[in-house]
């Protein structure tokens, strides 16, 4: 990342590629999710953050794909990190 202006682009753009195409991907893939035991939702996942990659100039997966994954297993902790705690407090 060169500048905060950048990552608070590609939050956005990764938000909105998550929330636009991301139940159209889990829609589509939901037979290999069902098989994978839901493990296939961490490549549909690594694909968003890919094609966010590929849409924000400035904002590059520093070591190509294999970043994707990992980045798809982070928001995946994360997101659930948050929604457990929305449901401690009462919101979720």
């Amino acid at each position: 990342m060169q500048s905060f202006g950048i990552a608070l682009v590609a939050a956005l753009v990764i938000g909105l590629v998550n929330a636009v195409l991301g139940p159209i991907l889990r829609f589509l893939t939901f037979p290999l999710t069902f098989l994978t035991l839901g493990l296939f939702t961490l490549v549909v996942n690594a694909l968003l953050f890919w094609l966010s990659a590929a849409l924000v100039r400035g904002f590059r997966l520093r070591n190509g794909f294999w970043s994707a994954p990992l980045g798809s297993i982070l928001l995946s902790i994360i997101n659930a990190l948050i929604f457990w705690l929305l449901g401690i407090i009462g919101i979720g």
